[in-house]
């Protein structure tokens, strides 16, 4: 784990002005590397998924770098982040996101699509990643007919079908068992983490602590000043 795949440093993030201002990003700094799977977690309200927000090229901080890959990504224009996120972040959102009038392989297709892959091409390649996460067989249902855990994997799939350097998870396990949260998560340690690969997870479950290489606490804005390794 010798490249550094984030650098993030003096992150502010504020909402509103004057008596109303409220904090909730206060001066973070981290990093992580490739090959690396860390966890910021915390209770409901401490910043956390509004830092991921900023890492990932989703909300502009206040103030603050963030460095992708050596890639500023602040310093770029949004029409250049849109791209950069595009070839380099895969996210998978806490609500999955999933498109309910297409079926899961053409969910899944959905980054190569705005890559400008040819269609064909582009579900030949959905489809490959729907077998990787073991749902091949479930490709031309829609999201309704998958189950929460299903439906988790489908978006993993689409997450890492452009091969991005980061991936970035916001609480993977909200909605699911704890046994089938320890299934998506052996799945991403085991076959979706690489060693040029760098997985950003958000969360406040304990049950799944383990799978992590380290673990960050936030609460109130601010990192911890340790970071505590995973069990």
């Amino acid at each position: 784990m010798d490249t550094l795949a984030i650098k993030a440093s003096g992150i502010v993030k504020y909402f509103g002005d004057g008596q109303t201002r409220t904090v909730a990003v206060d001066h973070v700094s981290l990093e992580a590397r490739c090959g690396e799977m860390l966890y910021i977690v915390g209770p409901s309200g401490s910043g956390k998924t509004t830092l991921l927000s900023i890492i990932s090229g989703i909300l502009r901080p206040s103030a603050g770098t963030v460095m992708l890959g050596g890639t500023d990504i602040w310093r770029l224009t949004p029409d250049a982040l849109a791209e950069f996120r595009l070839h380099t972040i895969g996210f998978v959102f806490q609500d999955y996101h999933l498109f309910p009038r297409l079926t899961t392989a053409e969910n899944v297709a959905i980054p190569l699509i705005l890559k400008r892959r040819p269609w064909n091409d582009a579900l030949a390649e959905a489809l490959h990643y729907l077998d990787i996460v073991g749902l091949g067989d479930r490709a031309q249902l829609p999201p309704v007919k998958l189950s929460g855990g299903e439906q988790q994997r489908v978006a993993i799939a689409r997450a890492i079908v452009g091969q991005p350097d980061l991936l970035v998870l916001d609480e993977p396990t909200a909605s699911l068992d704890g046994d089938t949260g320890k299934k998506i998560l052996t799945f991403v340690r085991d076959d979706v983490l690489t060693a040029r690969r760098c997985i950003l997870i958000v969360t406040h479950d304990a049950r799944i602590f383990e799978f992590a290489d380290r673990v960050l606490t936030m609460e109130d804005g601010r990192l911890s000043t340790h970071a505590r390794a995973a069990p």
